[in-house]
């Protein structure tokens, strides 16, 4: 049994356009992602829109149990590349012709957006009809207005941040330049449920939107480079939205969402403002530089009970990616976090450029060496996953190891048996590769996997392999980084020289700030 509240109810013989947000991800994943909540609230405040949710494994809509055939746009979000095959399944199964060019006008027009489709729109540029590149909230309302005057594919050109994969359109990336512009949500859903397949991530509190972007540069993240600068909400707006929602679902408890929550103007203002108005707080993961024996004791102090942190490596490869966080800072934080009792997940990469197998050695040492300080282990998990080349980072030159990763998560395995290890698939990492750099081409290869078993032999033939002076897949979107910028990065891959953060040190001149004024 399922209970929502604050969804959206509209008689469609008073509306315009039917619009289905769909999310090729189960509910709990659905549910969990802030962007696919903004996007159901600011399109449903159109008078002549009903946006409704349709998420996977269904095709008809939650809100009236419409097919998404009978929809006039379908919109998916992709937030993860492996979902990719969720997006062709659902389509198929609404009886919607798979690829764009055997659609009609009298089919759904399909979109499609999030981070994946923003970096490298390529491998479903076949199936999908328009691709909107950056922050939704810049786009829709201009993309649904020109559709109700003319569908006709040019008529959306002249829209910033949609790329049209029947024009291969030269496209720049459409980003809020104001937190003060960005749409918080003060009705958020709020989900009731016995059935944990069901039960949100963050179920019981109020997603707070305290930051977008990130500018630390770590080399492997894609995060890092897509949504920059970093664009923050003041103190007493963030305060005014938690008190104006708890006012609307009697929730007390605020998860601060944003990629760089951490590098917060001033995080112990925030919590401490946040905690005078008697909100317990949580955070889904800080960098480890950010996390003071006063920080983790606010928030162990506001009910937080466990914390994620990401050291990554050892010391000389965490140099390799920019982020050079000692390990003295480290070894602190988890002696803190251990001290005042939190459960402690850790996430570590292989994989890494110019990694050796001394090096695997010592992470497995190193990995041992933070298990044993916890007395007892089952408050300690690790996650150990490879490192994925991602279009639009310093990485998208780099190549994905099948057999050397696989060697090391064999020996990492048989190293770290009496711990509580996870281990990310190697075969999975290689797949998620060629989804995240791969070409149009790959397509087939998704559309190939509805009806039968892509062999391991097949994904490795579509292996991406680029020089760093060739053209991307994705050079047709432009992220306002610029590729010298990128290039420079990866060669400090090799030279492990750093690139301090532009927040303490002076402008690089990496491109975003250079084409449009951003305040805090």
């Amino acid at each position: 049994m399922i209970y929502e509240k604050n969804i959206f109810q509209k008689n469609h013989k008073n509306i315009d356009l039917r619009f289905g947000l769909a999310y090729p991800n189960i509910y709990k994943t659905a549910m969990s992602s802030l962007g696919y909540n903004i996007l159901y609230n600011l399109i449903n405040e159109r008078q002549d829109t009903w946006c409704e949710r349709i998420i996977y494994p269904n095709t008809k809509s939650i809100e009236s149990n419409t097919p998404m055939k009978h929809f006039d746009i379908i919109s998916f979000s992709l937030q993860f590349e492996e979902d990719y095959f969720n997006v062709l399944e659902m389509i198929k199964q609404s009886e919607i012709p798979l690829k764009r060019k055997d659609r009609s006008e009298n089919d759904p027009l399909i979109i499609a957006g999030g981070p994946c489709a923003t970096a490298n729109p390529m491998p479903l540029s076949d199936y999908i009809d328009v691709f909107i590149i950056g922050e939704g909230e810049v786009t829709i309302n201009k993309f649904l207005d020109k559709y109700l005057e003319n569908k006709n594919l040019d008529n959306f050109l002249d829209i910033p941040g949609v790329y049209i994969p029947k024009f291969n359109n030269n496209t720049k990336i459409a980003l809020i330049d104001d937190m003060k512009n960005a749409y918080h949500i003060t009705h958020p859903i709020i989900t009731k449920t016995d059935e944990e397949a069901y039960k949100t991530v963050f179920s019981d509190s109020i997603m707070l939107n305290v930051s977008r972007g990130c500018t630390r540069g770590c080399r492997f993240c894609m995060s890092s480079y897509l949504y920059r600068p970093l664009r923050e909400t003041k103190i007493e707006e963030l305060v005014n939205i938690a008190i104006k929602t708890r006012e609307n679902t009697n929730l007390n408890k605020i998860t601060l969402i944003g990629a760089a929550v951490g590098d917060y103007y001033d995080l112990e203002g925030l919590t401490k403002a946040l905690e005078s108005e008697d909100f317990q707080i949580a955070t889904p993961s800080l960098r480890i530089d950010s996390l003071s024996r006063k920080t983790l004791e606010t928030l162990k102090k506001s009910g937080l009970k466990s914390i994620t942190i990401a050291p990554e490596s050892i010391s000389k490869l965490r140099e390799r990616i920019n982020k050079n966080i000692s390990d003295e800072k480290i070894f602190s934080v988890i002696k803190n976090a251990v001290e005042l009792d939190f459960n402690i997940k850790l996430y570590f990469l292989i994989g890494i450029p110019y990694e050796s197998k001394e090096d695997i050695e010592e992470l497995a040492n190193y990995i041992e060496k933070i298990a044993n300080m916890h007395k007892n282990r089952k408050y300690m998990k690790f996650s150990i996953n490879p490192i994925i080349p991602k279009p639009q980072t310093p990485l998208q030159w780099e190549f994905y190891n099948f057999k050397d990763i696989k060697s090391k998560t064999r020996y990492l395995k048989k190293k770290l048996r009496k711990y509580n290890v996870k281990f990310e698939s190697p075969k999975k990492g290689l797949i998620q590769y060629i989804l995240s750099c791969g070409n149009r081409e790959v397509g087939a290869l998704i559309e190939k996997s509805l009806t039968e078993e892509v062999t391991l032999k097949e994904w490795q033939s579509y292996l991406p392999n680029y020089n760093i002076n060739d053209e991307l897949p994705w050079s047709k979107i432009d992220i306002g980084i610029k590729s010298n910028f990128l290039k420079t990065e990866n060669r400090r891959l090799k030279t492990k020289k750093q690139t301090p953060w532009c927040g303490d040190s002076p402008c690089y001149n990496c491109g975003p700030c250079n084409q449009k004024k951003f305040l805090n």
